[in-house]
C-alpha cells in the first residue's frame, strides 16, 4: 500500500486554504443582523420628519409618503442581503453587500428625489454612515442594492396621486350634512381640506374605501342625542364638566401622527434595542399604515359628508331632533375646527392603526408600558401659535390603550363626536391588523 505524505508545499496550500475557510466563516458570522444596530435607521428617520415639517407642517402627504418610501426601500435592500421578512418592492440577491452601505443609498436615493433641495443634507448624513466603512468590494455592492431597492419603491409608487386633487360639491344645509365654517376654520371661503386624500393609490390596502365604516347615527336617533349633549358640555370651552386630565389630554394629542408616532418609533426602537432589520422593518410598516390610515378614512369621511359638532350645535334649531338645542355662541376647547368632514376621526384611524403595528413589530406585544413625550402643540390650527405642554409626557400600559385615547382625545378637544372617535379607533385597528397579517412578514 502506498505511504500518502505531505510536502512542505502541499502543507503550506492546506494551512492556506484551511485560513481561508476560516476567514470567509467568520465573515459570515460578523453579517449576521444582530451585528448591525438601528442607529442608521433612526438618523434617516428623524432627518426627514424634521424636513417634512419645516417644509408643509405635514399638512400633506408628503412627509409620511417619503419616510414610508425610504424605510420600504432600506428594508428590501437588507433583506436582498440577509433574507429575514418578505419584501415589498425588490427581491433581487446581493448577498456580499454591505448593509450599512446598501441603507445608506437606499435611504439616500429617495430623500434626494422627493427633498431635491436639501441634497446637500442627505449627503452629509450618507457620507457620516459610509466614511465609517473599510474600503472594499462589499460597499460597492451595497451601493447598487441600495439603489435597486429605491428605484424599485419608487416606481412602484409613481404617480400614486398622494398630491392629487379630488372635485368636491357642497350641499345645502341640511341636518348632520357636512357644511363650510370657514370662519372658524381659518381658511379661504369654498376651500376644503383632504379630498384628494381620499383618491391617493394605498401602499397596502386593495383600494382607498377598503375597510368601510357603518353610517354615522341619524341625527334623530337618541344615539345621536347622547353624543350631541356629550361633546356640548365636555368639549366647550368653559365646559364645567371636562376634568384637567381630558383637557390636558386633548391638547396634547394634537401633534399630527406621523410626527408623534416616528418619534414614540425611534425612542422604542432604540429601548429595545432592535437590530438593522428588525428596525427599518417596524419604521417601514408604521408609515405605510400611516399613510394608509388617513386615505381610507378620508375616502369614509367624503362617503359619508358628516358635520362636525361646532355646526351642529350653533344649527340645532334646524336639526329635527326636539331634544337637541342651539348655542349661537358655542366654541370648542381649543376655538378651531379642521376644514373636512368629521365621520370617522382621521387622528383617531391613523393613531390606532400606527399603535397597532407597533405591537406587532418591536417584539413587545401589546402589553407595554411606555411613555410618550410631546413638548408642544398648536394652540389652536395648524399655523397658531405653539404652546407648551405642562407636563409634556403622558404614559400607558398597552399599545391599544394609547390608541383609543389618541381617538377619544378629538372628544374632549370639541372637534368630534364620540362615534367619530370609537369607530376612527375601529377603523385604524383593521388597517393596522391588515398590514402586519400580509406585509413584510418573517420568512421564517
Amino acid at each position: 500500500m502506498m505511504k500518502r505524505t505531505i510536502t512542505k508545499s502541499r502543507f503550506s496550500l492546506f494551512i492556506l486554504m484551511f485560513g481561508c475557510i476560516l476567514l470567509v466563516s467568520c465573515s459570515e458570522e460578523k453579517s449576521t443582523a444582530e451585528e448591525y444596530d438601528a442607529s442608521i435607521a433612526i438618523a434617516w428617520n428623524e432627518k426627514i420628519m424634521n424636513l417634512a415639517i419645516a417644509e408643509d407642517n405635514l399638512l400633506t402627504l408628503k412627509g409620511v409618503r417619503t419616510t414610508a418610501m425610504m424605510h420600504t426601500a432600506m428594508h428590501d435592500a437588507l433583506n436582498s442581503i440577509i433574507p429575514i421578512y418578505e419584501t415589498y418592492a425588490y427581491s433581487e440577491n446581493h448577498e456580499q453587500a454591505n448593509p450599512t452601505a446598501a441603507v445608506s443609498y437606499a435611504a439616500y436615493e429617495v430623500a434626494v428625489s422627493q427633498y431635491p433641495d436639501s441634497k446637500a443634507v442627505f449627503e452629509d448624513l450618507m457620507r457620516a454612515w459610509l466614511d465609517s466603512l473599510a474600503d472594499g468590494e462589499d460597499i460597492q455592492q451595497g451601493k447598487i442594492a441600495g439603489e435597486a431597492a429605491a428605484a424599485a419603491v419608487l416606481e412602484m409608487r409613481a404617480n400614486d396621486q398622494w398630491d392629487g386633487e379630488a372635485e368636491y360639491t357642497w350641499h345645502p344645509m341640511a341636518p348632520g350634512v357636512y357644511a363650510e365654517f370657514n370662519e372658524h376654520s381659518g381658511t379661504p371661503e369654498g376651500f376644503i381640506f383632504g379630498s384628494g386624500w381620499a383618491r391617493a393609490k394605498p401602499f397596502l390596502l386593495p383600494e382607498q374605501g377598503y375597510f368601510r365604516s357603518p353610517p354615522p347615527p341619524d341625527i334623530s336617533s337618541t344615539a345621536y342625542t347622547e353624543a350631541f349633549l356629550e361633546v356640548k358640555e365636555v368639549g366647550s370651552h368653559d365646559s364645567e364638566t371636562r376634568t384637567g386630565d381630558q383637557a390636558h389630554m386633548a391638547m396634547w394629542w394634537k401633534d399630527f401622527v406621523e410626527s408623534s408616532h416616528n418619534r414614540l418609533a425611534r425612542e422604542l426602537v432604540q429601548l429595545e434595542n432592535l437590530n438593522l432589520w428588525e428596525a427599518t422593518r417596524a419604521f417601514a410598516l408604521m408609515n405605510m399604515t400611516i399613510y394608509d390610515a388617513y386615505v381610507n378614512v378620508f375616502d369614509n369621511k367624503f362617503h359619508y359628508n358628516h358635520w362636525r359638532p361646532y355646526t351642529a350645535i350653533r344649527w340645532a334649531d334646524k336639526d329635527d331632533n326636539p331634544d337637541t338645542e342651539l348655542d349661537s355662541l358655542w366654541d370648542n376647547l381649543h376655538n378651531h375646527t379642521y376644514a373636512f368632514p368629521s365621520y370617522p376621526s382621521a387622528h383617531g384611524s391613523a393613531s390606532s392603526a400606527a399603535m397597532t403595528v407597533l405591537a406587532n413589530t418591536l417584539g413587545t406585544g401589546d402589553e407595554y408600558a411606555f411613555t410618550m413625550t410631546t413638548e408642544k402643540v398648536d394652540k389652536a390650527g395648524p399655523f397658531s401659535e405653539k404652546i407648551e405642554m405642562n407636563p409634556p409626557v403622558r404614559s400607558f400600559n398597552s399599545f391599544t390603550e394609547a390608541g383609543l385615547e389618541a381617538a377619544m382625545s378629538r372628544l374632549y378637544l370639541g372637534i368630534h363626536f364620540r362615534y367619530d372617535s370609537e369607530e376612527g379607533h375601529k377603523l385604524g385597528n383593521k388597517v393596522g391588523e391588515y398590514a402586519v397579517e400580509n406585509y413584510l412578514k418573517p420568512l421564517y
